[in-house]
């Protein structure tokens, strides 16, 4: 090829390429928005989260904010099915899901811890399922519990077995499992989301799923992407508080911006809930939680 024809060529392939820079979807400047629209923020509250003397007067609460989610804890939970079920009735409040409250752990290596585990897990579940929670929130292994099974492939694939019985299990009952990744001071195994998506997966079951915790994913490198790794398909609940002493949203200034992982949620089309799971900096509970759902909404908003 001579000098004449190579400039002839190399003009064409650059107007083919100014061509190709201005197709919608390739020029960054027309970046196609991917979120969503009509996706609602859905809040819960866990039990001690509204002030109130009992659940009628914090449930009187919640509604006065158009809190839509509640979330008790599973210790006992047979035994109060009748009395939340008389509580909600007649309100636009659902159980959302259900905070553990089992004996022992799945990853005892005490054949007795496990069975504990086994028997109070099954009684949680059957009593989730009564009240139409979306789930019951599980670790695998807290850092205390010992002895422990070791942190070995083999070990994640017993896991994934027994999830997969404990799964179907829930199904059974219209519920399921939510596997929940904490921060490595209280939960080496499992830390981020994505593990427990692909744990989940991997159980083989759809009784099986996976949440996230605003306050454990510092862990994360991304809100965005650790929500966005499970997914609508396994992403079933969601916890929040506080991001820099576990308060309510809000009461650490500027740190409490949780408008990435809001715009993972609402470009999945996230339909579960978002939880206060949180203690308390001040002393005026009611004007805090205010507050924080009033953020929260804002954030929404702007994600």
């Amino acid at each position: 090829m001579d000098r004449r024809s190579f400039l002839k060529t190399s003009a064409a392939g650059t107007a083919a390429l100014a061509a190709v820079s201005v197709l919608p979807g390739c020029n960054g400047s027309e970046k196609k928005s991917r979120k969503a629209s009509g996706v609602e923020l859905n809040i819960s509250f866990q039990e001690g989260t509204a002030p109130g003397d009992d659940l009628s007067q914090k449930l009187d609460f919640m509604e006065s904010l158009g809190v839509t989610g509640f979330e008790p804890g599973g210790r006992g939970l047979s035994d109060r099915v009748d009395e939340i079920k008389a509580a909600l009735n007649g309100r636009n409040i659902k159980v959302s899901a259900i905070c553990a409250g089992f004996k022992g752990f799945i990853l005892a290596e005490d054949p007795a811890v496990k069975e504990l585990f086994d028997t109070t897990m099954r009684e949680i579940i059957v009593a989730a399922g009564e009240l139409g929670s979306t789930g019951v929130i599980m670790v695998p292994a807290f850092n205390a519990q010992t002895p422990c099974k070791p942190h070995t492939l083999e070990t994640r694939d017993y896991l994934c077995e027994e999830l997969r019985k404990l799964g179907d299990f829930a199904l059974e009952h219209g519920t399921t499992v939510i596997l929940e990744p904490l921060n490595r001071k209280e939960a080496f195994y499992m830390r981020l989301v994505a593990d427990a998506a692909a744990i989940a997966r991997d159980s083989g079951s759809k009784g099986v799923k996976a949440m996230g915790d605003f306050w454990h994913m510092q862990e994360e490198t991304s809100d965005y992407g650790a929500l966005m790794s499970a997914g609508k398909e396994y992403l079933q609940h969601i916890h929040i508080a506080s991001r820099g002493n576990r308060k309510m949203p809000g009461e650490d200034g500027e740190l409490d911006v949780y408008t990435d992982g809001f715009r993972a949620l609402k470009e999945i089309g996230y339909d579960k809930y978002v939880s206060f799971e949180c203690g308390l900096a001040g002393e005026d509970r009611a004007a805090a939680v205010t507050n924080a759902v009033n953020l929260l909404r804002k954030q929404w908003t702007e994600a």
